[in-house]
């Protein structure tokens, strides 16, 4: 008679062994109660092995490494004989999942973000993953300003060890903003200040905007407009120092706190240039820099001309630039003076052109606009010149370049161009009615990315009783490489006034030409 002894139990937090018992050599490892997990992974997951000794610390160790798996839901360990059993009780897997009553969410969207947090069809339930859904849902609606949302979770237990999973949904409607309350402003209005926030109460127009409708999103772009509207106008100390928002007990109404501190006015005492050796003249980048002494300090105008000095820089090759204006604030006269530290670094040149996104546009057809070349020393008015002109195929809705440094090394970079191709093919139809004519058929197709090559191709046909007209046009806009382009035209235009008796005019003509540019 075989005689099973209880080596070890680790129940749900899993701190220790409840059962000690004594340790003994392990002859065998036998595994139970699996359905869907082979044996192998289990073993796998096991940190002992036949021939070892199994005490206290290897079980507890064995029972962590299986309930970490997420597979099961029971772990025991037994003794028969020298034979350690492994005995399993495993998790369900989800065999659906329903989210019904949504309206405000494509539900793929929304299945992706379920999916992200763990909770998916084929997935190993875990009760941890549905709270997290359960959480993810009601999120997704508090971004809309659905505060009052409520999500129903239902998991049913179907046969061979599986559940079904549904959530359903009470959108219930999007609460309001009632007040916007600002304090600590005296330089602007309340007026002024919510004019260039994005966030309002209700009004005329805020059923089409839904700016009534708060999220977090919203608010920290409305308070980077405040905050760029003080700093713009020379209060550098300007700061918000708490948003408190409150909702009513209903969840229909909400109502915003914006507590400010504005500080002193400031202007700007001096403007000064250091250069480092190369790249540029501490002359020639004060011309790039419009603020003068006795102006109101403005982080913009700030900002404008280190992009400008750092576009000039990189005319001349020098694309890892360092332009920092360095303050220097007199806090009792409420003055600054700045000191642009100019370092052009390394000239860079451009290692290699990479374009992604293009699925049917060919690679030439947009390598071949790029005006700046591989190899080349990297120039920002060709990288914009380039940018322009792949925009201007008209093949893309998207056009996209970054830079990218090469590592290992100072004076190399790639760039990377990235396009949303969409569709480039037209197709019109129509058809009319006249007395003398009868019925009118016009049709046709238009493709200005011909099978991605660039080309473009235009068929039209315009026939009645009287009056038929064929015509195809073909143009290859890089005939040759210097960007020539050549066409070709052809067309059938035929005439039978006979058919409607005014005369015993008829004609068949058939033309076309070449076209260079």
């Amino acid at each position: 008679m075989n005689f099973r002894k209880l080596v070890g139990v680790l129940p749900l937090l899993f701190a220790t062994s409840v059962w000690a018992a004594a340790p003994f050599v392990i002859k065998d490892i036998r595994v139970e109660g699996i359905q869907r997990t082979e044996a192998g992974t289990v073993f796998s997951y096991l940190p002992v092995k036949v021939g070892d000794t199994l005490d206290d610390a290897r079980v507890t160790a064995s029972l962590h490494s299986l309930f970490a798996t997420g597979f099961f839901k029971d772990v025991k360990l037994l003794n028969e004989d020298g034979v350690l059993v492994v005995q399993v009780l495993e998790r369900p897997t989800i065999a659906s999942v329903e989210i019904n009553g949504v309206k405000d969410f494509p539900k793929d969207q929304l299945r992706d973000n379920l999916k992200a947090v763990g909770l998916a069809e084929g997935r190993i339930f875990d009760k941890a993953a549905l709270d997290k859904s359960e959480h993810e849902l009601k999120r997704q609606y508090v971004a809309r300003g659905k505060y009052a949302v409520a999500v129903v979770t239902t998991v049913k237990e179907l046969e061979r060890n599986r559940v079904s999973v549904s959530f359903d949904v009470i959108e219930g409607k999007a609460s309001k903003i009632r007040l916007i309350n600002i304090v600590g402003n005296q330089a602007y209005s309340e007026d002024d200040i919510l004019d260039v926030m994005k966030l309002t109460t209700p009004g005329l127009f805020t059923w089409f905007t839904n700016n009534d409708q708060y999220s977090k999103q919203k608010l920290a772009a409305d308070l980077e407009g405040v905050r760029s509207l003080y700093l713009n106008s020379g209060y550098m100390d300007f700061a918000i120092d708490s948003t408190q928002v409150s909702i009513s007990p209903d969840k229909k109404d909400i109502y915003i706190t914006l507590n400010f501190t504005e500080g002193e006015k400031y202007s700007v005492s001096d403007v000064k240039v250091v250069t480092a050796k190369g790249g540029i003249t501490a002359e020639e980048a004060r011309k790039l820099i419009p603020i003068q002494a006795g102006d109101v300090f403005s982080r913009e105008v700030l900002m404008q001309a280190s992009s400008k000095i750092s576009e000039r820089l990189g005319e001349d090759g020098y694309a890892f630039a360092n332009v920092n204006p360095v303050p220097e604030i007199d806090k009792e006269k409420h003055q600054v003076a700045f000191t642009y530290m100019i370092d052009p670094m390394q000239r860079a040149y451009v290692r290699r052109i990479n374009v992604s996104g293009n699925d049917k546009t060919r690679d030439e057809v947009i390598r071949r606009e790029f005006r700046q070349m591989e190899g080349g020393w990297f120039a920002t008015s060709k990288i914009k010149a380039s940018k322009l002109r792949i925009d201007r195929l008209g093949f893309f809705s998207g056009v996209n370049i970054e830079t990218q440094p090469v590592a290992g090394t100072t004076d190399q970079l790639d760039l990377n161009l990235a396009i949303d191709e969409k569709a480039t093919g037209n197709f019109q139809a129509g058809a009319g009615f006249s007395d003398n004519e009868g019925l009118t058929f016009m049709g046709g197709v238009t493709q200005s990315n011909l099978f991605g090559t660039g080309n473009y191709l235009s068929t039209q046909i315009n026939t009645s009783k009287v009056n038929q007209v064929y015509s195809i046009s073909y143009t290859n806009p890089y005939y040759t490489d210097d960007g020539i382009s050549r066409g070709f035209d052809l067309y059938n235009r035929k005439s039978n006034a006979t058919t409607i008796s005014v005369s015993q005019y008829k004609s068949d003509t058939f033309g076309g030409g070449v076209r260079y540019g």
